[in-house]
């Protein structure tokens, strides 16, 4: 099957923060990945990722992101690799996707990364991701549309605060 390189070019954007990355570590999963470089702790990765403590939590209580180890002391221990897809997980979230559709979407992610997907579940895994790529182009359609609502709408304000200037 010859390659496209149009979806090329599409997976490629869609998986940036993605490349290399080994595959999704899921909540009971007792297998630990060889790390890529160093570790960090939660509060470095908050700092990286623009994400409160909190969340970060709540995503690997719903077995999105899990940290890749744990220190002796029970502190949670992060990669590059985890910070990326922490930042998928962040994109997701202003796109109104479901935790449902989040594991779905990461599942497929990660799966097409991995060498050993074999070509005729690859080809589904990519039918899957045209899918949310199209449910992704819809709903920022609809951010723009709200965005030029609200812009319009600033604009009014200030037309009428310069009215009413001394």
């Amino acid at each position: 099957m010859a390659a496209d390189p149009h979806h090329e070019a599409e997976m490629a954007s869609l998986t940036d923060d993605l490349d290399h990355r080994p595959p999704a570590r899921r909540a009971g999963d007792a297998r630990r990945h060889p790390m890529d470089g160093r570790q960090m702790q939660i509060g470095e990765v908050a700092d990286r990722t623009g994400l409160s403590l909190r969340t970060i939590r709540h995503y690997e209580e719903v077995g999105l992101a899990l940290p890749t180890a744990r220190s002796q002391g029970g502190f949670r221990l992060y990669t590059d690799d985890d910070i990326a897809r922490l930042l998928v997980i962040k994109r997701m979230k202003p796109l109104d996707f479901t935790l449902e559709e989040m594991r779905d979407l990461l599942e497929i992610l990660d799966r097409l990364q991995s060498a050993d997907t074999d070509e005729s579940t690859r080809t589904d895994l990519t039918k899957r991701l045209a899918v949310y790529r199209s449910l992704v182009e819809e709903r920022c359609e609809k951010i723009r549309a709200r965005l030029s609502d609200a812009e319009q709408f600033s604009a009014e304000l200030t037309t009428e605060l310069r009215k009413h200037r001394p």
